[in-house]
Parts: C-alpha cells; structure tokens; sequence
C-alpha cells in the first residue's frame, strides 16, 4: 500500500521483499475494515477486493457482535477477504503504478546518513535509497537495526492456526474451553442473512490456544495436534496441517516511528492480539498517512519536518488499537468473573450509543488527528459526499484518486485563493445539500469549504472569517506559497 501511495506522488520507490513468491503461507488476516475500505474506494481499487469478498455488516468486539449498517458511510461493513487476496490484489495494483518487487531479497542492515540510506542485502548487493521504510513485520530487521526500542508486553495467551484434513468434522464456530477460545471454520464461506455458512467439503481451518504461551519455534502439524486433544479431548483424527502460523496477545509498539531517515509502518510498529481484526487494517491505514507526506519531502515541495507528523498522528491510533486489543483478551478469559464481566459488557454494548460508538471505533472511521481546536471536522476523515460539480454528480472520494490535496469550495467560485499553491492542491467548485454526518458524533454543519489532505483527512475549515487560516495550513501540510 504504501509503495502504491508514493508511486502516486511520482516518487522512485521500489520493493525489497524477502519472500520468493507472491504466495503468503497460510492467511493470517481475514478482511478489511470500513476505514480501509474506503482509503481504497477513495484511490478507485475498493471494487476489486469488494468483487472477491464477502460483506458482512457486523464488527465485533471480544466477540459481541456489533452491528454497523447504520454508520454514516457507503461501506457499512466489514469485508471477509483473506490476506492472500488481500496482498495479491494490492501487489497487481503496485504493478500497474511500475513499482518494482524485488522478490527473493532479505534486508540485513543499513547505515543512514544526512544523504540517505545504504540498504545491505542478503546476496551482499547494496540499495542506495532517500529513505527506508521497515514495513517488515513484528520481528523487523529495519527496527531492530534502527534499535528502536518496541516497548510493551510479553504473550500471555498463545494460539495455532492451521488449514487441516481430519477424519471426523468438529464443531464448526467459535467455543470456549478453561485453556481459552477455540474455532473450526472453513477455508470456503458464504454469508446468509449475517451468519457465516460454511462448505461441508473443504478443508477446515482451525485455531486453537496452546496450553502455554512462549514459544518462539516455528509450528508443527504435532503442536496442533497437541493442542486439539489438551482443548477438546480428540485431534478428529488429523491427518494433514499447512499454513501453521501461531499468534499471541503480545503488545508493542515502536517508541518512535521515525529515526531520522528511517520509518516503520503496520506491524514494524506495533504488534498486538488479532482479536476485532485491526492489525493488517491499521498498517494500511499507516502507509496511507506516511506516503503522501514521504512523496512530498522527497519530492522537496514540503520541509522534512512534515515527516514527524506521521508519528505523532499513528503512534495514537497504534496505542489505542493495543488498549482495546488487550481489554478484549481480558474479556475472552474464561473463569466466572470474567463470564459476569463480558454479560455486562454485551448488556451496555446492545445500546445505540455504545454500539455505534465502539463499532465506529473497531472500523477506524472514528480517528481524528489533533490539529487543534475549531470545526468537528477538523483532523478527521472527510465524508463521502454526494456533489454537484460543472452539474454532473460526482462523489467526494472520486476527487482523492490522484492522492493530491483538494480544496473543497461550497462557496462562490471566488471565495478562496489558493492560485499559489495550484501545482501541488486540486480546486474542486461544488455543490452540496445538506449535513456532514460524522460517526458516533452525528449531523455537523456542512462548511463554506475545506481543505481535504491526499489520505482523506481534514486539514482546514473555513470558519465565519471565510479564508482565515487557509494560507498557513496550505504552508503547513503543502510546503510554502510559490513566488
């Protein structure tokens, strides 16, 4: 994703990729978050995911089902998709941009200096790059290399995953044991009025908690086989396991996100529990955020200094997605008081404001980036409105394909000035009838204009004072006024 958001800004930025293949051993992600969905619908590629994937209108948190069809967006759901699909969609993507992959090719360390950064490979080939960016996963070569130090938590809990061929079929869904959580679903689903169905005759996918967390090893057939009979007293006669991945509830993140010429994004940055499936969708909403910001420094139209905003907008968004991933852990525990807790818990969740609040939470369509005090819109994602420009209709999000700045001008034509900056910032002359409608917020005033960053979010807002303001925001995010 974030090599697609530079190729957009016209950056030379290619792939160092330590796998050989586009194929991904097992899929550990299994869909993607209306938040994503629609960074994806506003670059025009969300309908090739939503043409392999299956909506379902429901996000969950430790388990209790949320429902989302009445959140203030045109994707009002998550997408059941797996990774594998999820990867092979974004790589033909990166493709068409001519963003090269370099497969085969393992990162061992850098040295950066005030000119760059010389990338040692494997094969004792060297890379010189601007900068280099560890989106390597939560074993990064480039963090540990940067030492940066990944603050947090050991794994309390431990789970396998695997694709399996058993002689007996086991319970399909999600059960509870003293050791913890277990599941047995199928590669091959359809979704019918909500609930997940799925096919008697593929091969079964399963997770199941290993009676003691720790292990660094990689997973063997024999572990899963250990932990069906530790949980539910059988392995059903096991026969074959492949894509064996384990995943524990270790929480960390990066202490910074940024060591000068060095960035890291998604789980180089922080690793927590899967549960509510906001991992591979908080990377991708990262690479959104750091890539046109990156394209813009290396391109020397913005200062440097516009890179730590990167950090100080996703190092937020990263803590919180660890605290509400750790209070589902605690939730998923298994003892009576924990039992009682998660009964309350539902209980408050079946309530219109807290559902729609932790929904829009789980979604990621809540974010706001602190740019200050003023408008409710202010640092938050921009809806999706439904314009009229030169009177044809046009959706919002089509005017964020190119991933520039748009101002936004509800107002005369003339209303707002931005000529200086016209080779960085799209004008876009609308019309607009109606509110802005803001997850777990609600209707909010639909402003004279605003300025709309390349990731979506909101940057200014005209206030009564009409261009009050503007000037320094272009200067601030897009670099100064052209002479």
């Amino acid at each position: 994703m974030l090599a697609g958001e530079l190729a957009l800004t016209g950056a030379d930025v290619a792939i160092v990729e330590r796998r050989a293949t586009q194929e991904l051993d097992g899929s550990r992600a299994g869909g993607l978050q209306a938040r994503t969905i629609e960074l994806l619908d506003q670059r025009g590629i969300a309908d090739r995911f939503l043409a392999e994937g299956q909506v379902v209108p429901l996000a969950t948190f430790a388990s209790v089902r949320l429902d989302m069809s009445d959140l203030p967006t045109r994707h009002p759901y998550v997408l059941g998709l797996w990774q594998n699909h999820i990867e092979r969609i974004l790589a033909e993507w990166v493709g068409e941009l001519g963003v090269p992959i370099h497969r085969d090719r393992e990162i061992t360390g850098f040295a950066q200096d005030d000119t760059g950064v010389d990338v040692k490979i494997a094969d004792g080939t060297r890379v010189h790059a601007e900068y280099l960016v560890g989106c390597d996963g939560g074993r990064s070569i480039v963090r540990k290399a940067a030492r940066i130090e990944f603050r947090g938590s050991d794994p309390t809990v431990s789970n396998l995953t695997a694709d399996v061929v058993m002689d007996e079929r086991p319970p399909m869904g999600v059960h509870r044991s003293p050791i913890g959580t277990y599941a047995f679903g199928s590669i091959e689903y359809s979704i019918r009025d909500g609930e997940v169905v799925y096919a008697d005759d593929a091969p079964v996918r399963v997770m199941v908690p290993e009676a003691q967390p720790g292990s660094v090893r990689e997973p063997t057939a024999d572990d899963v086989r250990v932990a069906l009979i530790g949980v539910c007293g059988t392995d059903y006669g096991l026969r074959e396991a492949t894509s064996i991945s384990r995943f524990t509830d270790a929480s960390r993140q990066a202490a910074t996100y940024r060591d000068r010429r060095v960035l890291l994004a998604g789980d180089a940055a922080h690793v927590h529990s899967p549960l509510g499936g906001q991992g591979l969708n908080t990377g991708v909403q990262d690479a959104v955020n750091l890539g046109w910001k990156l394209g813009r420094v290396v391109a020397s139209t913005s200062p440097e200094s516009l890179l730590d905003t990167y950090h100080a907008e996703r190092h937020p968004v990263g803590a919180r997605v660890l605290r509400n991933t750790m209070a589902q852990v605690a939730l998923q525990r298994t003892d009576d008081r924990t039992d009682a807790l998660r009964d309350v818990v539902s209980e408050l969740l079946a309530l219109d404001e807290p559902r729609r609040r932790f929904a829009a939470m789980m979604a990621g369509l809540d974010i706001r980036y602190d740019l200050g005090e003023g408008h409710p819109l202010l640092g938050r994602r921009m809806p999706d409105l439904d314009l009229v420009i030169a009177d044809q209709p046009r959706r919002l999000f089509s005017l964020l394909g190119p991933a520039r700045p748009v101002l936004l001008n509800l107002a005369a034509p003339d209303a707002f000035d931005v000529d200086q900056w016209a080779d960085r910032v799209d004008t876009a002359h609308a019309r607009y009838d109606g509110a802005c409608e803001l997850p777990a917020i609600g209707p909010v005033p639909t402003p004279t204009a605003v300025l709309i960053r390349p990731d979506g979010h909101v940057a200014w807002v005209a206030s009564d004072e009409g261009e009050s303001g503007l000037s320094d925001a272009l200067g601030r995010w897009f670099g100064p006024a052209a002479p």
